[in-house]
């Protein structure tokens, strides 16, 4: 077979590019193909068959690609921030097949077999027979977002609920990390991947040693995480009589979201169905840990000295902002809701936000407008860079703060004064300071400018049962990939909308400034 780059039909830039997407997407095949045989594990044939298909469409295109481009050149930061931008889109993509397929496949009357007996309601499979609400929960998977257009998650085949998990526990830690911590040799630009998912912190020298030691802290915490909820799920009054299977299965799937602070569930009103005090705390530290820079994870387990937590910048200012929120939002919340009940709701739902899980055991839709944008700015700020979580980060609102008062200070300086800044234990000079602030500001202020332009629009096309609040609510879970709703994302919301969102969702992964680059290099090349 003739090779493309070789004879110079594609040219060395895509033919990098092409080959490491069609990396991520061949690995893509690999965790469809597992899915499959979870599909069978629960006699759900049709959708087996869903998965297979899936799995063989994504695997023919990945391994293509990577064939024909096998030899390209390693991939510099120009590339990376490319592939990152193009490898997001491709697994959400691909990622959609397996509900657009089943959709079509299972039959209606098996699809009927999955709806709960004694509702009045059918099977949420229908509506991924539409391609856009397939990707649009494909692409709310792959980027931890939560948001769903399943109006009624346990009508769904059990695989579907599987590979919604799966893809967001993926999602969390990154598939380009994934792929690199199994795929990458050495020298291979592998580090230009991992910072293009704006992950630079190294554990070790090695980024294919980092990203496998963040795959086992993280693969640990989460089976920590599955037996903590096994027990408050089974200790609850509306677990205590469910089978132990189902126990064991509503705690895989939320254990794998919540650590990673993707926020889907699998059952009906998400963590609102258990109405269980002792599950919500027994998930807080779940969403907490998916907030807390892997790094720092690494320092306490080696060192097994959990001071870490508290001597880190961004672990500190997460907890400070913890505890901000919740008695902002407490005191928001007592004009409509009773002490006791404010205080627990309001502690839940600004730790969901702000680590950007998307857990839901309130009914947000009816809370003031007040309570909505205090959860907005959660959303919107996140936790800790190096972590699973979206949004602006921690360490940008830090940087930025800092920044203003640095600028204040220097109106009162002679202009030849040696300026010094020390931050997270680094002395910062003129330039250095300079840098970082203008770095923080520019993501900042473009993140920004598109949340409120996309809130804009969004409350034009919600309708007049939504207000400005409800739509700034909405973008800011989207594009801060968190999940939480007030009732606007669904499968009657309109397409544009729809659409809106899931570019939100992208932008807010990849944090702007990769999808910026991939529009340039689209329009201009990737050439100076």
């Amino acid at each position: 077979m003739a090779n493309p780059a070789h004879d110079g039909i594609v040219p060395t830039d895509l033919a990098t590019i092409f080959r490491d997407v069609g990396a991520l997407v061949l690995m893509e095949a690999a965790l469809l193909a597992l899915s499959a045989g979870v599909a069978l594990a629960f006699g759900e044939l049709y959708v087996a068959g869903a998965f297979v298909l899936a799995a063989t469409v994504t695997a023919g295109v990945g391994g293509l690609a990577r064939k024909l481009f096998d030899d390209a050149p390693a991939p510099l930061m120009k590339h990376g921030m490319v592939i990152a931008a193009a490898g997001w889109f491709a697994t959400a993509i691909f990622g959609a097949l397996p509900f657009l397929f089943a959709a079509y496949i299972v039959p209606q009357s098996v699809a009927a077999s999955y709806v709960p007996a004694g509702v009045d309601y059918g099977s949420s499979l229908a509506y991924f027979r539409s391609p856009l609400h397939a990707f649009f929960e494909s692409m709310s998977g792959w980027t931890g977002s939560g948001l769903t257009m399943a109006v009624h998650e346990p009508t769904l085949p059990k695989a579907l609920l599987w590979w919604r998990s799966l893809i967001q526990w993926v999602g969390g830690v990154g598939v380009i990390v994934l792929t690199v911590s199994i795929l990458a040799r050495p020298g291979s630009g592998s580090y230009a991947l991992y910072q293009s998912e704006t992950r630079e912190e190294k554990i070790h020298p090695s980024i294919v040693s980092t990203v496998r030691t963040v795959w086992k802290m993280f693969l640990g915490y989460t089976l920590l995480s599955i037996a903590l909820l096994f027990v408050a799920i089974r200790l609850s009054e509306y677990g205590s009589t469910l089978p132990t299977t189902e126990v064991a299965w509503q705690a895989i799937n939320h254990a794998m979201t919540g650590l990673s602070t993707g926020g889907f569930s699998v059952t009906d009103n998400s963590i609102g169905t258990y109405n269980s005090p002792l599950i919500e705390v027994v998930l807080l530290p779940v969403m907490a840990i998916g907030a807390i820079a892997f790094p720092i994870h690494y320092l306490v387990l080696s060192e097994r000295d959990p001071r870490h937590f508290f001597s880190d910048l961004q672990t500190r200012w997460l907890f400070i902002l913890f505890g901000l929120g919740v008695a902002v939002l407490t005191i928001q919340n007592l004009a409509t809701l009773a002490p006791a009940l404010s205080l627990r709701d309001s502690t839940f739902q600004f730790i969901s936000a702000l680590t950007c899980t998307g857990f839901q055991s309130a009914p947000i839709g009816t809370w003031s407008s007040g309570g909505k944008v205090i959860l907005a700015g959660a959303m919107t700020m996140g936790g800790a860079a190096g972590s699973t979580v979206g949004g602006i980060k921690i360490i940008r609102g830090y940087t930025i703060g800092r920044g203003i008062r640095w600028q204040f200070r220097r109106v009162f300086l002679p202009a030849n004064a040696v300026i010094t800044l020390k931050m997270d234990g680094r002395t910062l000079h003129r330039n250095e300071m300079e840098r970082e602030f203008a770095e923080a500001a520019i993501v900042t202020i473009l993140w920004l400018i598109l949340l409120l332009v996309a809130s804009v629009v969004l409350t034009n096309l919600a309708g007049p049962d939504f207000s400005f609040a409800d739509a700034l609510f909405e973008v800011a879970s989207a594009q801060g990939n968190v999940g939480l709703s007030t009732g606007i994302t669904g499968p009657t919301m309109p397409r544009l909308a729809e659409g809106m969102l899931i570019l939100n969702m992208w932008v807010g992964r990849l944090e702007i400034i990769p999808i910026l680059v991939f529009i340039r290099a689209a329009v201009y090349g990737l050439n100076p």
